[in-house]
């Protein structure tokens, strides 16, 4: 880490820290970042042509958005780990072919959190066993239909956006 460092904010998921940054011409500047443990987000492969998407409530920007499931990563919990765990609470999947595709950083300028990307295959359904409060429901669409949606903006959530638009030049 660059810098002096002064801690915030600490919640149960994530802390914000000010850091002080020497800059080339010897000034410095301050920022703040959220420093978040990472997270995964799984695309649940259903069949050639099919995917699970999710219709989740966010409240942070008051609306429900259609996403890939997702979830944060616990201390120590390798990304694949997290993955089977996210995809079978929020969906109700389990999968015994997962594959890491890539990872990612959302938005770098104040967020340090990593996304890591996963395409989860041969898929066997179950119930989900989503956390309290979670307002969350399993929305299965075509290839065609998540890609309509990735590009006409009915999909606004970024992981979402980066993870269906790899996926599909991969399939490609």
């Amino acid at each position: 880490m660059e810098g002096n460092t002064q801690r915030l904010l600490e919640t149960r998921l994530f802390h914000v820290i000010r850091r002080e940054q020497q800059l080339e011409d010897g000034t410095h500047r301050s920022r703040e970042i959220i420093c978040h443990p990472g997270a995964v987000t799984i695309i649940p492969i259903i069949d050639d042509e099919h995917v699970c998407l999710i219709r989740n409530f966010r409240i942070s920007v008051e609306k429900t958005l259609i996403e890939l499931p997702a979830g944060t990563l616990e201390p120590g919990e390798d990304p694949a780990q997290t993955a089977t765990r996210e995809l079978e609470e929020e969906t109700g999947f389990q999968t015994t072919e997962l594959e890491p595709l890539n990872s990612f950083f959302l938005s770098p300028g104040i967020l340090n959190e990593r996304m890591h990307l996963f395409v989860a295959t041969n898929l066997t359904a179950g119930p989900a066993q989503r956390e309290p409060g979670e307002q969350i429901e399993n929305y299965v669409v075509t290839w065609d239909q998540a890609m309509k949606m990735a590009c006409d903006g009915t999909i606004q959530d970024a992981k979402t956006l980066v993870g269906l638009l790899l996926y599909d030049q991969i399939r490609r």
